[in-house]
């Protein structure tokens, strides 16, 4: 469809013999598709990531708008495991109590208290087991 498609990027009419499509509906000359951030080319070589209508390169796409560990704010890879307390995400190395810095793993007993994690301990629970040692309470 040369000629009949406007780009995404500059507004004008794609004449050239090539375009870039974009999703079903954008569609971009070869020369003017660009991360919006970086500026770097966005070809058939590159992960090309749409938000609000402008292309982005995977690394400004994931630091821009990626989920981001709660206690570092650093982004993730696809290869980190992660841990999850409610909205939160947290890198496993990140996933410790706020007052005595033990990092917590998973079956591991602990409080969300806004954003700090506390363990079964800090936050203030009778060990497992005592509860019942000391029988009913009212």
């Amino acid at each position: 469809r040369p000629g009949l498609a406007l780009c995404a990027g500059c507004g004008g009419r794609i004449q050239d013999p090539f375009l870039l499509r974009v999703s079903p509906d954008l569609e971009w000359h070869v020369a003017c598709l660009k991360c919006a951030e970086c500026g770097q080319l966005l070809d058939e070589t590159c992960t090309c990531f749409l938000r609000d209508g402008k292309a982005y390169c995977k690394r400004d796409y994931s630091r821009l708008f990626g989920v981001k560990c709660a206690q570092c704010r650093a982004a993730f890879s696809s290869s980190d495991l992660v841990m999850r307390a409610r909205d939160h995400v947290y890198h496993l190395e990140c996933f410790r109590c706020s007052a005595c810095g033990r990092q917590l793993l998973p079956g591991d007993q602990f409080c969300l208290r806004e954003r700090d994690l506390l363990c079964r301990a800090d936050h203030g629970l009778p060990p497992d087991g005592a509860a019942a040692a000391r029988g009913p309470r009212s």
